[in-house]
């Protein structure tokens, strides 16, 4: 038999390399679960024990992930904080939008800017409400290009407030200048979050807390007068 031969015989034996991309591993696959699960809970860490006094080792631990897995998802702790604050606002400004397409079309300011309060004291004090307090507390440990970033989305979030505020100032109901009322109004509604408490259960003491709905009624009571 030739070399050529043998060369030829070898080349037919091996086996063939598959086409295209490699398959992912396990891990791989779930890339996208074991990130979000470490957001959510660097967001819960970050909120309760505050951002300097959480260690990477904690928000393992929390996930039930070895201590150097979160390098994986993100290069550093810092890293760890502008994700929970980016994707916070991201997700919240899709719950926005996704509220307002709700309403029929012309409806009145007062209505929309219900929708609105009633949704960011969803996003403040429903599930997974973490980010909002971390974002209110530790916005000085973010770098200035993480900073950028949520600041855009902020303003998108807080610009969908601003027509409905300049109507209502305009049909009277909003006595307040409209950029002041904004920045007084979520001044507000955020600090719920640290004094909310959700009713539950039956007993006197809970039936004394608000819902989600009354507090948004009182929030509107308390900004606007009543419609001529």
């Amino acid at each position: 038999m030739s070399l050529a031969d043998t060369e030829l015989s070898s080349a037919a034996e091996a086996p063939r390399r598959p086409r295209g991309r490699p398959r992912k591993t396990a891990d791989e696959r779930d890339d996208g679960n074991r990130r979000r699960e470490l957001i959510a809970g660097a967001a819960r860490l970050f909120r309760q024990q505050g951002f300097a006094a959480t260690s990477t080792r904690d928000i393992a631990a929390a996930v039930g992930m070895r201590s150097g897995s979160p390098f994986y998802h993100f290069e550093s702790k810092d890293a760890l904080l502008g994700a929970v604050m980016l994707e916070g606002m991201q997700g919240a400004l899709q719950r926005q939008q996704a509220a307002l397409a709700l309403l029929p079309p012309g409806a009145p300011p007062r209505e929309r800017l219900r929708v609105l309060m009633r949704n960011h004291f969803e996003v403040l004090l429903g599930p997974d409400s973490d980010f909002i307090p971390v974002m209110l507390y530790e916005w000085r440990s973010l770098n200035t290009a993480q900073r950028g970033e949520v600041n855009q989305l902020k303003d998108r979030y807080e610009g969908d407030w601003v027509p409905e505020l300049e109507a209502l100032h305009a049909q009277g109901q909003l006595g307040a200048d409209p950029v002041l009322a904004r920045l007084m109004i979520f001044g507000a509604l955020n600090w719920s979050a640290q004094w909310y408490v959700p009713p539950s259960g039956r007993s006197a003491k809970a039936r004394s807390r608000v819902s989600l709905d009354e507090l948004t009624e009182s929030a509107l009571k308390l900004f606007l007068k009543e419609p001529a």
